[in-house]
């Protein structure tokens, strides 16, 4: 019997994911974790209005979501100071990543990005045919400048920079950032990935400027709001651009429910306040428990630290699994010489108290060569 006719790219492909999830783990230990801080994701959870919005949502299940996002898209306008015709909302800045790359890139299409940036995107480029082209991080920060350079050299139509910066938790100024928008050559992209910025510093992103069409900034409910689960993200671009996604979108892609959470948890901004503070001390009690099993960590302005083991990627590794078998969840960067490193994302006192009870004794057992 003849099976599916897979297109010669599908077929190329290799049967991978991105990330390997937190459950798949468990199933095969055969036991939860004791504390989940290897995803980024906010344990601290979502604004409780914004749970009571997913409440009441879930009432009128039965209807579909709104296609056009209206009232998110409204309030995300006013929120932002910026018309709703720039606005896009889609399922996480995963799900318009992957919407993106579906507008720009077909087979062989040269895409510009960082040695060991965020995974996910590569993942759609590659799914779509795309030619990854990369230049290495320095002093593990995302290198704008070189991207702008290879860019031009492979006339790139799309450029990836994620600020913050995943996995390192590095940053550079708005000013850095818009000298690279500035410098995105003519008929290129820059997907300015935005995914932690109410997590950094004030001066970190540049200002909004819809009418430029060099650039598209993705930002999510995801992280600061809590809601990872919901898969809700939008983008903020020249209109035009935004309208294109119009041609290739899921209209039903963002539930009911997603749309009346994120619109409570945006409205709700004391709240964002309480997280980032949140965020901020199990950001300081990470590096206070790295200093104090004297390993060195990176500054953040992310939910997260990525710590540096003091070995190459193998040791970091087994550093890893040693607090993945004694129940802490947690992830490392991919590449290296990132790869050194652990990535720990900001939780509660009971989950870093337990960080702080294991790590000394995994690295009492796990030998540095």
């Amino acid at each position: 019997m003849i099976g599916p006719r897979y297109t010669s790219l599908i077929a190329e492909l290799p049967a991978t994911v991105p990330f390997v999830g937190p459950e798949t783990q468990e199933r095969e230990r055969g036991a939860q974790f004791l504390a989940r801080i290897g995803a980024n994701e906010n344990v601290f959870g979502p604004s409780p209005r914004a749970v009571q919005a997913m409440v009441e949502a879930a009432r009128d299940i039965w209807k579909y979501g709104d296609p056009e996002n209206y009232d998110l898209k409204q309030a995300l306008a006013k929120y932002h100071d910026v018309p709703a015709e720039n606005i896009v909302v889609g399922e996480g800045i995963d799900g318009l990543l992957g919407y993106l790359v579906r507008l720009l890139v077909s087979k062989g299409t040269p895409v510009v990005t960082s040695l060991g940036a965020y995974p996910t995107f590569n993942y759609h480029v590659t799914g779509f045919g795309g030619e990854l082209c990369t230049v290495p991080y320095v002093d593990d920060a995302e290198d704008p400048e070189a991207l702008i350079e290879l860019a031009s050299q492979k006339a790139a139509p799309l450029i990836y920079l994620a600020n913050p910066d995943n996995p390192m938790g590095t940053w550079h100024g708005a000013d850095t950032v818009q000298a690279m928008i500035d410098a995105v050559p003519e008929g290129s992209l820059l997907c300015l990935d935005e995914a932690y910025i109410e997590f950094a510093p004030v001066d970190t992103a540049p200002s909004l400027d819809v009418n430029n069409t060099r650039v598209i900034r993705f930002r999510t409910f995801s992280k600061a709001y809590g809601m990872a689960g919901m898969r809700i993200g939008y983008g903020i671009g020249d209109k035009s651009l935004i309208r294109a996604f119009d041609k290739i979108r899921n209209h039903f892609g963002v539930s009911r429910i997603a749309q009346a959470a994120a619109l409570a948890a945006l409205e709700d901004q004391s709240y964002l306040e309480e997280i980032q503070t949140k965020v901020k001390k199990a950001r300081e009690t990470i590096r206070s428990i790295a200093t104090e099993n004297g390993l060195d960590s990176l500054p953040s302005a992310t939910n997260f630290v990525a710590v540096d083991c003091g070995g190459d990627s193998a040791y970091a590794k087994a550093v890893l699994q040693g607090l993945i078998e004694r129940g802490v969840f947690v992830r490392m960067p991919l590449v290296a010489p990132q790869s050194r490193c652990i990535r720990i994302s900001a939780g509660t006192d009971e989950d870093l108290d337990l960080l702080k009870e294991t790590l000394p004794l995994v690295l009492d057992t796990v030998k540095l060569e």
